[in-house]
């Protein structure tokens, strides 16, 4: 299969590319003009609705030609539209909206607003975590430190939160903390689902000292650990102070979203947060799309019944257990995660890899199909 000639190439050599390289997409299809394979992994869970998905292509195309492009200078109605839906998708109370161009950039404002409303100087993340590659983002990533995060020092004191220990929440959360950020579930680590019982110590421990906590949605959200938000799947009391959303907010096209509580909007003014082509109109139009789609087909109701399905078949194969949620799942494999990759798609099937070496990772559009899974599960079975 070609690859592109890194000797010959104008782009830089900073991405191990998968041993495929599509050239059309259709449903949970890829095609690379000679074959086809079930695309179990969605470009990083930014494939929600798959490929060339009528309704998307329908928004796209109408809006397009009604508006392309305007700033935020002006106000939109599609861009109201948008965040109405959003608010009214999202957990309650977390009525306002900010949008932006992707999910780094979402997660970047929140940690600022954090550290302005607070005036404090101290981030909680959880170990093992994934946040984005820009300043703030990447400091609050756990892989980042001695590795690739280039600034020579990280804006604000960061410490991590062990992944499963509440007593040690409860311990690192006081006044010295502006705010907690965490993934509900874990995509990059290797779909691990944080224990309800830590996000809930952690809630509760940040009420307690006034600290704000940051749900981050951007690879779990819109439907596809088996609720609206994985959060939700925490239990109730758990209630984020914002939440960051992209990845499949838009079908594949660029953007993102910062929902906060009203508590935290009244407090910021003209100026305080700006962007060019966040809540753009096409972006904006494929948002509201997106959540219709969601809700009128019922999809979250598939991510439970097809994700149980997968669960309940193993182990199997080379598989020994599986984590994480709805369609942000991890299978634990006796042999490499790489090698599995390479396996699989030898028999149509495509998956991803994780910061795991032995964990790969299924992150398939919601509008998977039960066939598909049988697909993936017989692949599997075939693999010793």
């Amino acid at each position: 299969m070609s690859t592109p000639d890194t000797a010959v190439s104008h782009l830089l050599d900073v991405y191990p590319y998968l041993p495929f390289q599509p050239v059309s997409g259709e449903g949970v299809f890829l095609s690379d003009g000679k074959r086809r394979v079930i695309d179990f992994y969605g470009g990083h869970a930014v494939a929600g609705l798959g490929y060339a998905h009528p309704d998307v292509l329908r928004t796209l195309a109408e809006q397009a030609r009604q508006l392309f492009f305007q700033s935020n200078a002006v106000a939109l109605a599609v861009r109201e539209e948008a965040a109405r839906k959003l608010v009214a998708f999202a957990p309650p109370g977390l009525d306002r909206v900010f949008f932006t161009n992707s999910g780094a950039e979402a997660n970047e404002n929140a940690l600022r607003i954090a550290c302005r409303l607070t005036g404090r100087t101290k981030i909680l993340a959880m170990e093992h975590g994934f946040h984005g590659r820009t300043a703030a983002a990447a400091a609050v990533t756990w892989s980042s430190s001695g590795k690739w995060y280039g600034f020579p020092r990280t804006p604000f004191d960061v410490d991590f939160i062990p992944r499963n220990d509440p007593d040690a929440a409860r311990r690192m959360i006081d006044a010295s903390v502006g705010a907690v950020i965490l993934e509900p579930v874990q995509g990059q680590a290797g779909a691990v689902a944080l224990d309800p019982a830590v996000i809930r110590a952690i809630s509760a421990a940040c009420r307690e000292h006034g600290a704000l906590l940051i749900a981050d949605e951007i690879q779990s959200g819109m439907g596809r650990c088996g609720a609206p938000f994985a959060i939700e799947l925490a239990g109730a009391g758990v209630e984020p102070d914002m939440l960051t959303a992209a990845k499949s907010l838009a079908a594949g096209f660029p953007c993102g979203a910062l929902l906060m509580r009203e508590a935290i909007a009244g407090q910021l003014k003209h100026g305080d947060l700006g962007t060019t082509f966040g809540g753009g109109p096409i972006a904006s139009a494929l948002i509201a799309t997106v959540i219709d789609v969601i809700e009128r087909d019922r999809l979250i109701d598939n991510v439970r019944a097809l994700s149980r399905e997968i669960v309940d078949a193993m182990p199997l194969g080379p598989v020994e257990s599986v984590q994480g949620a709805g369609f942000l799942l991890g299978l634990r494999c006796r042999r490499s995660a790489r090698e599995m990759l390479c396996e699989l798609l030898d028999r149509g099937i495509l998956v991803g890899t994780s910061a795991d070496a032995h964990v790969i990772r299924l992150l398939p559009p919601l509008i998977l199909e039960r066939s598909h899974v049988h697909d993936l599960l017989n692949a599997l079975a075939d693999i010793r």
